[in-house]
């Protein structure tokens, strides 16, 4: 029986090695996916450059891209591992993210059909209780990282610990939501800025 595992990250490291350490105990990369808060442009999958404006009228077009719902670029995974396969995609009320994995593939979908909440809807649609995933968008919303994978139900435990090395308390975070917004990730909501996604990471150092 396979259980779904999730947690989010300060930052982006700290994740991918979670996904490095989750590979290193046998968890295929197909069953693991990996979303990120892209907002200050840490990465680019146009040869380097920090700002994607093919319109050119001065407005990163993945921030764009975000407002309209559509997905540009998204990965899915590559042979050499998840991170292999990292790419950019729109998420409505995250904004611009750097994504790969099966999950990725679910939101993408409903991203480029117009449906609002992908992110939520992929993350029910695996298992997720409605509370975690909205929970989940958020934080990747304020600049998180976040990290799912399918797994054995008999392994679950121990690769929960596996996770749980580096990554944020759930407890803290919902209760640190729960003082600055509502109990539910809206996805009509306007993305945040770089400086408030850098911002929102420091609270948690």
């Amino acid at each position: 029986m396979t259980k779904v595992i999730s947690r989010l990250y300060n930052s982006y490291d700290r994740a991918s090695q979670a996904v490095r350490d989750l590979e290193a105990a046998g968890v295929p990369h197909s069953d693991i996916s990996l979303v990120a808060n892209n907002a200050d442009n840490w990465y680019s999958g146009n040869g380097g450059a920090k700002r994607v404006d093919r319109d050119a009228d001065g407005v990163d077009d993945r921030a764009e891209g975000a407002g309209k719902g559509a997905g540009i670029g998204a990965a899915v995974g590559g042979t050499a591992g998840l991170l292999a396969g990292l790419g950019l995609l729109a998420i409505p009320g995250v904004g611009p993210v750097v994504a790969a994995g099966w999950l990725v593939a679910t939101a993408a979908g409903a991203a480029a059909g117009g449906m609002t909440g992908g992110i939520i809807g992929a993350l029910t649609q695996a298992g997720v209780s409605d509370e975690d995933a909205h929970l989940y968008a958020e934080g990747v919303r304020r600049g998180g990282t976040l990290v799912t994978a399918r797994v054995d139900d008999g392994a679950a435990s121990k690769l929960e610990g596996v996770l749980d090395r580096s990554s944020l308390r759930t407890s803290d975070v919902r209760s640190s939501y729960s003082k600055t917004a509502g109990k539910s990730f809206d996805p009509a909501s306007k993305p945040l800025s770089a400086d408030e996604v850098r911002q929102n990471r420091s609270m948690y150092q």
